[in-house]
């Protein structure tokens, strides 16, 4: 006969389920799309969370898989199989610990085709680093030569699709930045979609490739509008030229 699966006490369960209800809470994700991670029915989550059923240790192992932290608080129970301390974002951010995104971290300096002059390239900085109060990575522009459109946001990293997206919310009006993730030497390719700020209130959607450089790569950056007399401009200019003839990105045009 199979050897039954060990249930946890009623005290050991009880911690357990308020685990998790923390844990769905702050990735603002649904029981059903936890159940459908851990592989369990709907109906047997929402039994144990609400102590109509206690905790198997199979369950709860699979739970813990899902949510990548260790759920069992006692050392005496069974060994721990993730670290309670894992930081991780919130399932519309890509659901990723800090660890998998620590070598997005850092600062970069920021290259674009300037919006409003031919052959020149705009560059400024722009920080990303781990939040620990929203337990994410979070990112900040510095040094714009045009302050009052200085960007700040939330970085997505989904495994799906392997890219990451920068992106600024600020009253439902989206700017995103969709990077590589980091070549070798750190670098990120891909594009801009945002709006130009053109006479009056006029704002037209208008999108370019971009590219992140760490800072170290870059010894003595230029900032603000960069022309061609520029000692910057030509390693600049390549990096976004690598953007589309690799290419990172696509720019379709009739």
């Amino acid at each position: 006969m199979p050897t039954p699966d060990k249930q946890l006490s009623a005290e050991q369960s009880r911690q357990v389920a308020e685990t998790i209800r923390e844990e769905i809470a702050r990735r603002r994700i649904s029981r059903q799309t936890l159940a459908e991670q851990a592989k369990l029915s709907l109906s047997t989550l929402e039994k144990v969370l609400g102590g109509r059923r206690p905790f198997t240790l199979a369950t709860t192992v699979r739970l813990e898989q899902a949510l990548g932290v260790s759920l069992r608080k006692l050392p005496d129970v069974i060994p721990m199989v993730a670290s309670a301390n894992v930081e991780v974002a919130p399932d519309s951010l890509g659901s990723y610990s800090r660890r998998s995104v620590a070598r997005i971290e850092g600062t970069y300096i920021t290259v674009r085709p300037s919006f409003g002059e031919k052959g020149a390239i705009y560059a400024y900085r722009t920080e990303i680093a781990w939040d620990d109060a929203a337990s994410l990575l979070a990112f900040r522009e510095g040094e714009r030569q045009d302050s009052d459109y200085t960007q700040f946001g939330e970085v997505a990293v989904p495994n799906e699709s392997g890219f990451v997206y920068l992106v600024t919310n600020r009253h439902g009006q989206h700017r995103v930045i969709t990077v590589s993730r980091p070549r070798n030497s750190g670098e990120m390719y891909g594009i801009i979609t945002t709006l130009l700020a053109g006479r009056g209130s006029v704002l037209t959607p208008i999108a370019a490739p971009i590219a992140l450089l760490p800072i170290k790569n870059v010894p003595n950056p230029s900032l603000g509008r960069v022309l061609s007399d520029d000692p910057n401009h030509k390693l600049y200019r390549e990096h976004l030229r690598r953007t589309v003839d690799e290419p990172f990105a696509i720019l379709l045009q009739d």
